[in-house]
């Protein structure tokens, strides 16, 4: 008899939700975790990120205040204060985590677990076997394979910073790359984006980067294009400089930050004794069901390097335990249609298809509904940053397939529009909505 009916490897967002799913319909649980629980997302991801965020965005709200008639003659941010109540803030979501799962009776391993065959697992000077294996390890920044990389930082570093740092270079266009350029910026550090290419969120409907490029333009963001990094030296008192592949240097920095992806940990696992296979980017391989090719082992969340959300690791997560322990066994994530947020200054939200990946799926039956205005907010602000929409509909009902936003609001409006377009609403259903005035989210119910 197996020593328990599900061993979960990892107590980041997905792990947790798979564990704590299993063990409320009564299965005998052990979780696996040496870190903090609640992994990236809670200890250097999500939960401080958007911490952070609302600090810039009170530092936009104080510099438009004028515009409403306040007086604010100056302030200042301290930073060390926000990480102070931002780290203990986080500490008490640890502690939660840890209670939530005594009060599932889930077994927390504190430790390092490794796998010792396609059964066990060595953990805490033991090796524990179970029916069900499942792999929720995560993942990591990556550093280049550059001379002097390691003089930079990565996202995780981003949150340990004592103070801030008065010139910053982060490299990347990605959402990570842009999150932090904004909050940066925002709180009065001087920021270079070196970007490979001529934009940002290459991997997002065009629209939106190209809108997010300007707008960080405009809030002073420096914006170094086709940048490719060759090395990073130091040049004194602490001082960074980029060196370029086309020759350019860039600098001098106080730090240099990575945004330049993330990889699978699997360090340590041993899922060679496993028999476990990855795939060509070296994430853990799964079907729709989460499943590997070894029966009883799974992978949830960004181990298997799909779609990097906390809500879709944990999404997969419970349906896993459903299927398995529920009683329902067609259950798994439908990976189709998912919304996220990028927040950025402003905030960006985004579900469903690109109006590129529409056309090449749909061709000609894609037909693109498009706005573009100054929010009210923005009335009477010096700064005049610009929302920008887009609907994009297929067939001849105008059956809505994407639904993009970049502007004031847009990461709280998306979650009901996201429901809409899982419903397969059409253009004519947004049509017959009554729209709620004045806000920006009746742009997306009056476009003509």
């Amino acid at each position: 008899m197996s020593d328990y009916d599900l061993i979960v490897i990892g107590g980041g967002s997905g792990g947790l939700a798979c564990a704590q799913r299993a063990a409320e319909y009564g299965a005998r649980v052990l979780l696996a975790e040496a870190g903090r629980l609640g992994g990236t997302c809670v200890n250097v991801g999500c939960v401080p990120k958007k911490l952070t965020w609302n600090a810039a965005e009170i530092a936009h709200a104080l510099h438009d205040a004028a515009g409403y008639g306040f007086e604010i003659a100056s302030f200042r941010h301290d930073w060390a204060a926000l990480k102070r109540a931002r780290d203990g803030y986080i500490a008490r979501l640890n502690g939660i985590y840890e209670r939530n799962l005594a009060n599932r009776k889930v077994e927390l391993a504190r430790g390092f677990a490794r796998f010792a065959g396609p059964r066990g697992v060595a953990v805490d000077g033991r090796t524990v076997t179970a029916p069900h294996v499942v792999i929720a390890t995560g993942g990591r920044p990556q550093l280049p394979d550059l001379p002097g990389a390691a003089l930079g930082i990565t996202s995780d570093g981003f949150f340990e910073l004592g103070s801030r740092p008065e010139r910053v270079a982060i490299v990347g266009s990605g959402y990570i790359a842009v999150e932090l350029a904004g909050i940066f910026a925002a709180l009065g550090t001087h920021v270079t984006l070196l970007i490979r290419g001529e934009s940002v969120l290459r991997h997002f409907e065009h629209m939106l980067g190209e809108a997010s490029l300007r707008i960080m333009r405009d809030d002073g963001i420096e914006i170094l294009t086709n940048a490719a990094p060759a090395s990073l030296h130091e040049r004194g008192a602490g001082r960074l400089e980029l060196a370029l592949r086309d020759g350019r240097r860039a600098g001098p920095f106080d730090t240099v930050l990575w945004a330049i992806g993330r990889d699978a940990h699997l360090e340590g696992l041993a899922l060679e004794s496993a028999g476990v296979a990855l795939d060509a980017y070296g994430f853990i391989e799964t079907d729709r069901f989460q499943a590997t090719r070894v029966p009883g082992i799974y992978a949830i969340g960004d181990v298997s390097g799909r779609l990097q959300l906390t809500p879709v690791a944990i999404a997969a997560g419970r349906r896993l335990s459903d299927r398995l322990f529920g009683g329902q066994p067609d259950r798994h994530l439908d990976y189709e249609n998912i919304p996220t947020v990028i927040f950025g200054h402003p905030p960006i939200g985004t579900v469903g298809l690109a109006e590129a990946a529409a056309r090449d799926r749909y061709g000609d039956g894609v037909k693109i509904y498009t706005s573009e205005f100054v929010p009210m907010y923005h009335a009477l602000t010096q700064r005049k940053p610009r929302a920008h929409m887009k609907l994009v509909t297929v067939g001849p009902e105008q059956r809505i397939v994407g639904v993009h936003v970049i502007g004031e609001g847009a990461d709280e409006m998306l979650q009901g529009f996201a429901v809409a377009v899982r419903m397969r609403a059409t253009k004519r259903d947004f049509d017959d909505t009554v729209a709620i005035h004045p806000t920006s989210a009746e742009e997306l119910v009056t476009m003509r």
